[in-house]
């Protein structure tokens, strides 16, 4: 059952047509009237702790989480629920250990919190490297699959329609970024986030009602049709062709966990907060909104392949991505009433706007670095207005180079940039945090040896993976340059990242190291406990 009525597409078109229009009169009406930085970056930080938690939830689900972790969960049952639960922990981990310090220490990017004790050039520049090379593969899957998503739902296939989807839809993004501002795109999260786990939820309770209120009921369904029988409840399934599944599988795991919290257009959003109190409280309602996204999936992602059957998924998409909307509509039978077909309308409507809000946050958080961290800081006379203009058309240089890239990579596999972004973070960002916030003698040489090293030993690894070449799912099937025995390279290239940052730091000398200890502890107060907020 993966085809969808006419009416459902009609449906889906107006609101896709409605939703893109209210929500850039939203920005419009939401966004800086006037050139001050404090306003488009962060929004006066004036949400409150519950929107500004919500704004964090709806950056952190993205498109490839909604679509992406609902596939796994459905090829792949087991492992796809660590994989979601290892989503939930790492905005636990950043809530517990690097909200507030972020908070305290930065002002409107990654490259002022790294800056606050560390100031200079070479600092923020590659702050800003790190940030493009994190997010741009994230852009690039959201925008990518989005012409697939859309043709899917509406029932058409030609390459020319997929690739004007792309177009409109990343114009539509730039706009957003450019115009709202912080505040802007922080009530698409919003709106975004409620959608989606609103119609989610629904689709949830009908799969569970379809199994009489007994999730084990519903997992032996899924196992008995997924064609793997009990390997369905198992660990192991989803890197069964690896030499190494064990090691690929936690090295994965690892690299979400570490990797996903930290992602600049996620703690973009910990200076909103205007205390050590509401980015607690901000971050409470973000965990709590993502641990309830983590349930509504593995029911959907379970019930999709209950009621559907793994092979009826993989043959409409290998990666699963269609799992999420399969699920939905399987769930309804063959006779769909009119309220069925709203609450469909409304699940592809939220996925939509998931896609739009992601791209949106991804390009303001590089906008952002790209105004401030890098030109901003080359020039001492740049004026407000100026910096301002910078940042917008940063936002449409950005998105420009993503709707170009993604046009190239529409009909290859993705799932390589997901792992490159999340990797990224765990190896060079994660690091470079946790050292920069709570290591006393961490040097300049540490930290560029951080953010440069731990970047460059992914960028080398990632090309020799199987989910490059080598495989029939990799990103390039017809070739065979595969020479990295692992699936990921985070095995690798997380440790690295952390060695890098200590070696850097020893081999700088003692005297280089005391001094930025007693650098440290000039700051320490305002980092940790916030005693004093400040300007960079």
């Amino acid at each position: 059952m993966t085809d969808f009525g006419g009416d459902a597409q009609a449906m889906s078109l107006v609101a896709f047509c409605a939703v893109a229009t209210i929500t850039l009169l939203l920005c419009v009406m939401t966004g800086p009237d006037r050139d001050d930085l404090d306003e488009f970056y962060t929004g006066y930080s004036s949400l409150s702790p519950m929107r500004n938690g919500l704004a964090i939830g709806g950056d952190y689900i993205s498109a490839a989480t909604v679509l992406g972790t609902t596939g796994v969960i459905a090829l792949c049952g087991y492992d796809g629920i660590v994989l979601a639960l290892s989503t939930a922990l790492s905005l636990m981990l950043l809530m517990f250990l690097l909200a507030e310090p972020l908070r305290n220490a930065g002002r409107f990017t990654m490259g002022d919190a790294l800056a606050r004790r560390m100031p200079g050039r070479a600092v923020r520049i590659a702050a800003c490297a790190v940030t493009l090379a994190a997010l741009l593969p994230l852009m690039l899957v959201q925008l990518a699959g989005t012409g697939q998503l859309l043709a899917f739902i509406l029932g058409f296939s030609g390459d020319s329609l997929k690739t004007g989807c792309i177009i409109g839809l990343g114009v539509l993004m730039i706009s957003y970024a450019a115009i709202g501002g912080m505040k802007g795109t922080a009530l698409i999260q919003i709106l975004k986030l409620v959608m989606l786990l609103g119609s989610g939820s629904v689709v949830a309770l009908l799969i569970l009602h379809r199994f009489d209120w007994d999730p084990g009921a519903l997992f032996g369904a899924a196992a008995a049709q997924s064609g793997v029988g009990p390997s369905f409840l198992n660990s192991g399934l989803q890197f069964a062709g690896s030499p190494y599944p064990r090691i690929d599988m936690i090295t994965a795991q690892l690299a979400v966990v570490l990797g996903g919290g930290v992602l600049p257009h996620i703690t973009m959003r910990m200076y909103t907060a205007t205390g050590a109190r509401q980015v607690r409280r901000s971050m409470s309602w973000a965990v709590s909104s993502v641990a309830l996204f983590v349930l509504v999936i593995t029911v959907i992602g379970f019930g999709a392949t209950a009621l559907i059957g793994r092979e009826v998924i993989a043959g409409a998409d290998p990666q699963g991505n269609t799992a999420f909307l399969l699920g939905t509509r399987a769930v309804f039978g063959i006779e769909v009433s009119y309220a069925e077909t709203m609450l469909f309308t409304a699940v592809t409507t939220a996925i939509f706007l998931t896609v739009l809000a992601s791209v949106a946050g991804m390009i303001l958080a590089c906008a952002n670095s790209l105004a401030h961290d890098l030109f901003a800081a080359r020039s001492e006379r740049l004026s407000t207005r100026r910096e301002m203009t910078v940042a917008r058309l940063s936002a449409l240089a950005v998105g420009g180079v993503a709707i170009v890239l993604a046009t190239m990579v529409q009909h290859r596999s993705l799932q390589p940039l997901v792992t490159l972004s999340f990797t990224l973070g765990a190896s060079a960002i994660a690091p470079a945090l946790v050292y920069s916030l709570f290591w006393r003698r961490y040097t300049r040489t540490g930290l560029l040896w951080t953010l440069i090293g731990g970047t460059v030993v992914v960028l080398l690894l990632m090309p020799g993976t199987n989910l490059v070449s080598g495989s029939p799912v990799a990103a390039f099937p017809e070739a065979d340059f595969n020479w990295f025995p692992f699936t990921t390279p985070g095995l690798v290239s997380i440790p690295a990242g952390f060695a890098l940052g200590y070696l850097g730091t020893v081999l700088s000398g003692r005297g280089k190291s005391d001094d930025q200890r007693r650098q440290y502890e000039a700051v320490e107060g305002w980092i940790l406990a916030g005693a004093v907020r400040r300007g960079n």
